[in-house]
């Protein structure tokens, strides 16, 4: 009650005329966070939802807490079985330190001790990540004089889940600036862009970046620990090698493997998906359609056959459960604003995405994860599809009128 006070009392400062007028955005921003927003319409006509932009937010960032902990507990798991592995020699740096000054030690088998370890790896890149995002959309915000939505709390979490546990922190500030400057606030904000911010941020890092990005070494953050994962293994050798490196399609299906922060767990990004389809935030037809071009391509594929690329023999549930494949087509296919938005226009987005993904994994064997370039190469394209189902809506009326 007493916050509440404080804030009606210091709102007048920040509404037109007020000495602090310039920074509304900021109050605003900071009011909506905490509370209800008190504006209601005052002239008809009236309509009224269930939903608001701040309560359909709220349900996909709940939506990523199953793939957020499994993913804390994952990079931990796979930090402490590769500190197992080197020896005492590896046992530094302030998060070792930490670690065993608390008690915890390196234990993979203790599931506290790997929940704690993937958290000292996923703070500093969230913070990161929303300090130097924040910062953005709130400059954009006060030069602009509009609100701040709550569309950077969904990009934060999404581009902090697609990173890598090792990935430099100044890396991580200038991937969350490309993907809100570039891929959002140039078209206007949120709501506004046609591009996916927190995957225009990704793919930056990937292309200016390889090295710190991709590759064996980054996936389990530990120096001088080394592991192949399971797309590069079926790049080179197929999926039959992939039990060698120790890797089961049950692994890869419940999540026990090395990959980005939230990207590993099948079941845990399927979890979110149903609780967005459920809520209705997440449409069905991106879903079916994303599965549908990924099934009839990879099989399209099995039947041709290569005896030079081992990817061509790569089944459908393999794509399904390696890379980022589930993670995206849960919270990145779905995302409504960069999607198609006619409802024949979904299946064909969604359809579009699936092929490509396939085409990327398999015609591309030195970019094996094709999800991120797919859901952007469809983003731009979904004008177009939507643009094309109401020409073709209108010209069957137009017929049948005649």
């Amino acid at each position: 009650m007493g916050l509440r006070s404080f804030f009606d009392r210091i709102e007048p400062n920040f509404h037109k005329g007020g000495k602090y007028e310039r920074y509304f955005a900021l109050y605003e921003a900071i009011e909506s966070f905490l509370y209800t927003p008190k504006t209601v319409a005052t002239v008809a006509p009236h309509a009224r939802a269930y939903t608001d932009m701040k309560r359909i937010m709220t349900y996909v960032v709940l939506a990523t807490l199953p793939a957020l902990l499994f993913g804390l507990w994952n990079t931990g798991y796979q930090a402490n079985m590769a500190l197992a592995a080197l020896g005492d020699e590896a046992m530094t740096g302030w998060r070792v330190g930490l670690m065993q000054a608390i008690g915890f030690g390196m234990n993979p088998g203790n599931f506290l001790a790997c929940m704690f370890h993937g958290l000292l790896w996923f703070l500093p890149i969230y913070i990161v990540t929303m300090v130097v995002g924040l910062g953005w959309e709130g400059l954009f915000a006060v030069v602009r004089g509009h609100e701040i939505n709550e569309g950077f709390l969904v990009t934060s979490m999404l581009y902090v889940l697609i990173l890598p546990a090792s990935a430099p922190l100044w890396q991580v500030a200038l991937g969350i600036s490309f993907g809100v400057v570039i891929g959002k606030e140039v078209f206007g904000g949120t709501g506004k862009n046609f591009l996916n911010p927190a995957l225009v941020g990704r793919a930056f890092l990937y292309f200016a970046y390889p090295a710190q990005m991709s590759g064996d070494s980054v996936w389990t953050p530990v120096d001088g620990f080394s592991g192949a994962t399971a797309l590069a293994v079926s790049a080179a050798d197929g999926v039959g090698a992939l039990p060698e490196y120790g890797i089961t399609f049950w692994s890869a299906f419940w999540g026990t493997i090395q990959g980005c922060i939230g990207e590993t767990s099948v079941v845990a990004c399927m979890i979110g998906l149903a609780f967005l389809l459920v809520t209705k935030v997440a449409n069905w037809r991106l879903v079916v359609g994303c599965l549908a071009g990924t099934v009839v391509f990879s099989t399209l594929l099995n039947l041709i056959g290569s005896d030079t690329n081992p990817m061509f023999g790569m089944p459908f549930w393999w794509h399904f459960v390696l890379g980022g494949y589930a993670f995206g087509l849960a919270f990145m296919v779905t995302e409504p604003v960069s999607a198609a938005h006619t409802n024949l226009g979904r299946l064909w987005y969604g359809a579009l995405i699936g092929f490509m993904v396939v085409m990327i994994r398999v015609l591309n064997p030195a970019f094996p994860e094709g999800m991120m370039l797919a859901i952007l190469f469809a983003n731009i394209f979904a004008p177009l599809i939507d643009w094309f189902v109401v020409r073709a809506n209108i010209s069957r009326r137009a017929k049948r009128n005649a």
